[in-house]
């Protein structure tokens, strides 16, 4: 099998991580890029890349790749992937995709038009659990699916000079946590919810600091969610259904659940490997360039995107739509 050839633009934290994740026979790293040429360098030499690039443009017109996984910023995630997409690559972009819908539109726009795929990191489309319980849900396994619930708490530094608090690098935790608890719900709801009810408390620097979601679809299944960017709590989803509920926890790269039948007795499911969550996302693109099946869960991401665009207004945070 031939291997799918990646670069990657952007060489933060979670670069490293996705760098150590081609552990598989369907894909290598070809090529990363920096806008500093050095730090390209010292990346490449310790995760033995071939190629190095001190600018992203570069790697874009490097006919030897397929495939680019961004992980830049999120206030440059749509300027980057219109250059990449003029340049006839794929993309793997880091979560959130985009700062708006519109944003989003273009993007996949420009896709469409080139024939190119375009998809969000999100590592709950591609852990093999949530595969294996929404089968079990949509086969009537435990009846009819009443609500989905996701919470998600995180303890920033309270500090304004950090991305998290810069409106201008698409700061808040919409942008950061809340994007993992809304496609938590998003896949497991049967719909798009059109009843909806948020409120928000914003941070100093007018990002979301905390907020709470009541969602639910025209199926009649509700949804709720929890966030917080200064204060722990659990990464839990919870999924209910009319005859049991089943509990996940770290659900981001969950590896586990844990269904609570109405009778009261339990089941633990086990499928993946948390430890592999970004190696899923690889091999998923890399089969969908490789067999023409789409894997990507675009239409989540729309969905998603869309569900975000609509709380910013409803907080009236208007550099985030704009």
């Amino acid at each position: 099998m031939t291997k799918i050839k990646w670069g990657m633009i952007g060489l933060g934290d979670i670069a490293h991580q996705f760098a150590q994740s081609f552990n598989t026979d369907k894909a290598e790293l070809t090529a990363v890029a920096s806008r500093t040429l050095q730090k390209a360098f010292d990346f490449s030499n310790t995760y033995k890349v071939p190629k190095a690039y001190g600018s992203y443009e570069e790697l874009a017109y490097d006919p030897e790749i397929d495939i680019v996984y961004l992980a830049t910023p999120n206030s440059l995630h749509k300027d980057n992937m219109m250059m990449l997409l003029k340049a006839n690559k794929h993309i793997l972009c880091e979560k959130a995709i985009t700062m708006n819908k519109n944003e989003l539109d273009d993007v996949l726009a420009l896709a469409e038009e080139k024939n190119l795929i375009v998809a969000e990191a999100m590592t709950i489309y591609h852990m093999p659990l949530f595969a294996q319980l929404k089968e079990r849900i949509t086969g009537g396994e435990f009846g009819p699916l009443k609500m989905v619930h996701a919470f998600f708490g995180s303890l920033k530094p309270n500090d304004p000079a950090n991305r998290f608090f810069n409106p201008d690098l698409g700061g808040g935790a919409l942008l950061d946590i809340g994007v993992y608890a809304l496609s938590f719900v998003r896949y497991f709801l049967s719909s798009q919810p059109d009843e909806r009810m948020t409120s928000v408390s914003l941070h100093d620097s007018g990002v979301d600091e905390r907020s709470s979601f009541q969602f639910s679809n025209i199926e009649g299944e509700m949804s709720t969610i929890s966030l917080s960017f200064r204060s722990k709590m659990p990464k839990q989803g919870v999924i209910v259904c009319e005859d049991a509920y089943i509990t996940v926890m770290n659900y981001p790269r969950a590896e586990s659940a844990v269904i609570t039948h109405s009778d009261g007795h339990t089941e633990e499911v086990t499928a993946g490997d948390h430890d592999r969550a970004l190696t899923y996302e690889i091999e998923n693109l890399s089969d969908t360039l490789a067999t023409g099946k789409d894997l990507t869960s675009i239409d989540l991401t729309k969905d998603v995107n869309e569900l975000m665009d609509w709380a910013a207004r409803e907080w009236k945070m208007d550099w985030l739509i704009s």
